[in-house]
Order: C-alpha cells, then structure tokens, then sequence
C-alpha cells in the first residue's frame, strides 16, 4: 500500500484519539490564515476554533491577505499577544521560513497547515494532496481515457500546486509518454483565484482553437472559473477539482463538473486545534497520535506529519456530503440532473 495512503487511513483514526487526549488549559493559540477568499477555510476556522476552545485554550488570528510580507508581521503579533503554539496555513512556501524563525527563536512550536512548510522544527498536517491528484486524475481518465487535456494548476509559490501534479501525473503520465493523452495546455493560477482560472483557460482555448476534451483543476474555485470560460465558448467537458465546495458539488448534481475530491476540512480544523494544544504543553511532533516520518517535499526535509484521507464525490455519492452535514440536500440538489444519488 502506498505510505502516503497507510499514512492517511493511519490518522484518520487518530483524529478521534487527539480530540480525546488530555491537555493543560488556558494556552493561547495562534493562527494565521493566508487569506478567506476561498469558502472553505471559513469551515476549517470553525471546526479548529471549536477544537481549541473545546480544550480550555484561547483562539487567536489574522488574515495575512494573500502577502507573504503581512503574514510575517501577522505572525510576529500573534507571538506579541502571547501565543503558546501557532498554526500558519502559509502564503508562500519559499517566504514563510522567516516566520517559522520568529517562532523558533520564542521556542513556540508550529504547526503548517494543509500547505508545507518544509522546516523540520514544523509539524505538516494536511490531507495527502498527491492522492488528491490521482484522484481527479482517474475521475477524468474514465471519463475521456483519451484525447486532449488542459491542467489548471494552483499558485506556482505554493507546494500543493506541485503535489497535485505529481499526483496526476502518476495516473496519466504513461498515456501522455504514449501520445493517447496530449496536454494542450497548462498553467499556474496566481492566488488559486477563479477569474484568473478562468483567462487561463480563456488563452488555453485559444491556443488550441477549443480543442480541448477535458480538464484538470487543482480546485474546485478554478473549476469554476474554467466551466465559465468553457461555457462562453458552447462547451460542456469533463471538469474535476477539490475542495468540496458548495458550489461545485451543485455543479456536480448538474453535471457541469465531473467530480469534487472532498476533502472534509471539518476533520482537519479539529485535529490542527488539539495538535496545536499538545505541541504548547511540549509534546513532541513525533509523539503526537498518528503522526508519521515524512520527506517528500522538495527539499527532501524529514518532517513529523499527519495526513488524513480525501472522499471523491460524483453524481454516485453525492449523497456522503449530504449524510455528513457539510451541505443541505436543498443546495446541492437544486437544479439536478435525473439520476444523482441522494437528490
């Protein structure tokens, strides 16, 4: 079995155990969220804040606002109001090293948050984000196992971007080697912003004179944005992404998006919290529960880390997210196609 996948079904059944451990109270937790533009980590503030003041400890927080540059000053104030441990969901992977730094040097243990922070005085919790890849990678290939794919990637200062790929380049790469898969088009994402999807794939289309027969979105927000580009030009192809977005798992019911891999943020808000509070009371990375030895980054770090295991949704299953809570059967439903599972 692939280690990132043991890893993965490893902590998954280690989150119960982390939000049952016993802490001391009355720390302060810090976090500094790289921005809200995206609806999901609104979810996993209120999960991770739940989680926090579930253990007797204090929430703190800041919206680094996608700069890199505020980030740094968010972090240093988090550790002037007294922070006890910090959770930084970073802004760029090659900037934040000063502020795990700033940590350091106060002896506040970090945690990186869903993107790596490959210093191994960080924890990593995220969900295993190359398994994601592989996952929209197969929802495409069975829908169109040949022919011309486009690949709307994330920010090019983030790793994540770069997982996925990986990711889906596991699952199509022989067929692309083969000439049964051509990509006729990629590209990086500033900000993982919609609109800017959306020109991305507007210049992809373009180029290749809207001979374009599927799509791989890292998210489900750039998902969006390049249904809406292929939608001014007519066309209706097999577009898959993450997130689990309220709005793209409609679209899933629709059947204007193929599959939303969700990854439910819920879980990983609640385990960050209690990790959080075992890293301030000054327990090691290594012995929180579940925690795994990694160095798949690009620097090949060793770190401690904890992933946790991605759920594919499609017209099959969107019953699951309506089963879960995370979305009204109403708002999913509305508007969808005959034969959706749970609509």
């Amino acid at each position: 079995m692939n280690k990132f996948i043991t890893a993965a079904v490893a902590a998954t059944v280690a989150v119960s155990a982390l939000a049952s451990a016993a802490f001391a109270e009355g720390k302060i937790i810090g976090v500094s969220w790289s921005n809200f533009q995206e609806e999901r980590w609104k979810t996993d503030e209120a999960a991770m804040k739940a989680a926090i003041e579930a253990n007797g400890d204090t929430y703190i927080s800041a919206d680094a606002q996608n700069s890199a540059a505020k980030q740094l000053s968010d972090v240093e104030s988090l550790i002037a109001q007294g922070a006890n441990s910090l959770i930084i969901l970073s802004v760029d992977s090659g900037a934040v090293g000063a502020a795990v730094d700033k940590a350091a040097a106060e002896g506040i243990p970090v945690l990186g948050y869903d993107r790596l922070i490959e210093d191994n005085r960080a924890f990593y919790l995220t969900f295993d984000n190359k398994e994601v890849g592989r996952v929209i990678a197969r929802s495409i290939k069975a829908a169109v196992p040949e022919g011309n794919y486009a690949i709307i990637k994330g920010d090019k200062g983030d790793p994540n971007a770069l997982f996925l790929l990986e990711g889906m380049m596991d699952v199509i790469g022989e067929d692309v080697a083969a000439g049964k898969i051509k990509i006729v088009g990629e590209a990086f994402t500033d900000g993982w912003k919609p609109d800017n999807a959306q020109k991305n794939m507007e210049q992809i289309l373009t180029a290749a004179n809207n001979n374009v027969d599927a799509v791989l979105s890292e998210n489900d927000g750039m998902a969006g944005g390049a249904i809406a580009a292929l939608q001014a030009q007519g066309l209706n192809i097999p577009v898959s992404g993450q997130d689990g977005d309220h709005a793209a798992l409609n679209r899933v019911a629709r059947g204007t998006q193929n599959t939303s891999v969700w990854k439910d943020s819920r879980e990983l808000g609640k385990a960050a919290g209690s990790i959080a509070a075992m890293l301030a009371d000054g327990k090691m990375g290594s012995d929180i529960p579940g925690a795994v030895k990694w160095s798949g980054g690009a620097k090949g770090v060793e770190m401690d880390a904890i992933f946790l295991a991605p759920t594919p949704i499609n017209k099959d299953n969107i019953s699951v997210v309506i089963d879960a809570g995370h979305i009204a059967k109403d708002k999913v439903c509305e508007g969808a196609m005959a034969g959706v599972n749970g609509c």
